[in-house]
């Protein structure tokens, strides 16, 4: 048995730790690895430096040769969010319980949206993306609030056994079975890009709580505008909401100022911004006006 491994991230770093602790380095025929902007940490080097010590054939995506790429009997894709030319024997493992939310940042979107499972699936890749065959599913009950760096904890533990699981049924030579999906319980995860990091104060107290969990830490943090200033918002707290006259024309605004931290007026309900900083890592708390509106794109 030859496995290849396409890897990114935390999820990629202890899978392949966890595998190589299980089935040995002479079982993994070549590993390929990527850098990732948008979050804290991307994994790259703790990847490679894994590589190095078990002496892996190691590649960094941006720069290999896919004709010498050495022999696998499966290739794994764990975190990969790019397109693999040869999709024989190619197994994606993904975020989400599919046929729901193919795609991309599936994880943060379930959180967005409030789901209360979270998911894997590993299946075969086809021509259509995450509409292969599924092998195996595995989930998780949750509870809000959560956020995303705990939400990536708690389905690790589902990415090793999963992976750990197909790799004991190829390694005794018997066959993957799988299942088609669904059609008709199909959903689409869309890219997300810097836009998408704004939060829309029209929305409810605890829906935009959610969304700042969603997108925090790895990745950059919930957005907004405070006197035209773009700042990152990372933590906040739901509070009791009040009766405002005109709610309407004052859906942002800070209504009151608790030890230098605003609550801020959603469509329903009051959100206080307990953690929040410029765009370059400075601390506001204590430092905006009692008359700050918080906005989400420039004036």
């Amino acid at each position: 048995m030859k496995i290849g491994f396409y890897i990114l991230g935390k999820k990629g770093y202890i899978v392949l730790d966890d595998f190589l602790k299980t089935f040995g380095s002479s079982v993994v025929a070549f590993i390929i690895g990527a850098r990732d902007s948008g979050v804290e940490d991307d994994y790259f080097q703790q990847i490679r430096e894994l590589c190095t010590i078990n002496s892996l054939c190691f590649f960094e995506r941006t720069d290999f040769d896919k004709n010498v790429i050495p022999f696998s009997n499966y290739t794994y894709a764990i975190g990969w969010r790019w397109i693999i030319d040869d999709s024989k024997n190619l197994i994606v493992f993904h975020d989400s319980p599919l046929p729901k939310y193919r795609g991309f940042a599936p994880l943060v979107n379930m959180l967005i949206n409030g789901e209360s499972r979270l998911a894997v699936t590993a299946l075969f890749a086809n021509s259509g993306y995450d509409k292969g065959d599924i092998i195996k599913q595995a989930a998780i009950q949750i509870s809000y609030p959560i956020k995303i760096s705990d939400a990536i904890n708690s389905i690790v533990p589902l990415y090793v056994n999963l992976v750990t699981q197909i790799s004991l049924i190829i390694y005794q030579g018997k066959n993957l079975t799988s299942t088609p999906q669904d059609e008709s319980l199909a959903s689409y995860s869309l890219w997300r890009d810097d836009v998408d990091y704004f939060i829309n104060w029209t929305k409810k107290a605890d829906e935009i709580h959610r969304f700042i969990y969603a997108v925090g830490p790895p990745y950059r943090g919930a957005a907004a505008y405070i006197n035209n200033m773009l700042v990152r918002i990372l933590d906040a707290e739901l509070v009791d909401d009040v009766v405002i006259e005109g709610r309407e024309g004052a859906i942002g605004k800070n209504i009151f100022m608790e030890a230098g931290q605003p609550v801020v007026v959603c469509r329903v309900g009051l959100l206080k911004i307990t953690k929040f900083y410029t765009d370059d890592g400075v601390s506001l708390n204590g430092k905006v006006l009692f008359r700050s509106r918080f906005e989400s794109s420039l004036r």
